[in-house]
């Protein structure tokens, strides 16, 4: 009895585990003959090659939704340089003059000041800016529902008007003789809003 063959121990091993392990091979086989068709690859063996080429294809694909998510919104204009900040800010005079003055803002007096030559001004420009990026936003029905307008009213719009035209505000020197910034005569800005024919 003193030789007794040892015995070996039996290990319970579950019999799904079997067919996870076979799942992911198979997963991996996959992802490997996906790797080698996004890279060009066809004729690689798996390896560090291939490794390598699916890295870069993965660091290449996120640096493009980084470049798209970074176009995807407008830059705030105090932000931009020349030429970009002329062309925000001729967009910005289209929409203030053609949508903003018109529809919102009555006459000037006193209590309610308004200088025509506004975007002298860089904190008119800032804030109108900021108002408008807010309108794109909030008068898209497909992203802000019915809600959006009136969200803009009340979050955007009148808050900005309201320390625009307050009396301690950017136009408080801006009167018909005098004016808190040395302006020059405004030349004509072309609008979307009024198609001439020409």
């Amino acid at each position: 009895m003193a030789d007794e063959p040892e015995e070996t121990p039996q290990l319970d091993v579950p019999v799904g585990m079997f067919e996870d392990i076979e799942d992911l091979k198979a997963q991996v086989a996959n992802l490997t003959a996906l790797v080698k068709t996004l890279t060009g690859g066809e004729g690689d063996e798996p390896g560090e090659a291939s490794a390598d080429r699916a890295e870069a294809a993965g660091g290449e694909a996120a640096e493009s939704e980084a470049n798209e998510e970074e176009w995807q919104y407008p830059p705030f204009i105090l932000l931009l340089d020349p030429p970009e900040y002329d062309d925000e800010l001729r967009a910005l005079i289209e929409w203030v003059e053609g949508v903003l003055v018109p529809g919102y803002l009555a006459e000037p007096s006193a209590d309610a000041r308004w200088c025509h030559l506004w975007f002298e001004h860089p904190v008119a420009v800032a804030r109108l800016h900021a108002c408008w990026l807010a309108w794109q936003e909030l008068t898209d029905p497909a992203t802000c529902g019915y809600t959006g307008p009136s969200t803009w009213h009340r979050d955007h719009l009148d808050p900005c008007v309201r320390e625009l035209r307050a009396p301690n505000g950017p136009f408080t020197a801006c009167t018909k003789g005098e004016h808190q910034v040395g302006h020059r005569l405004p030349g004509r800005v072309p609008s979307a809003w009024n198609h001439e024919s020409t």
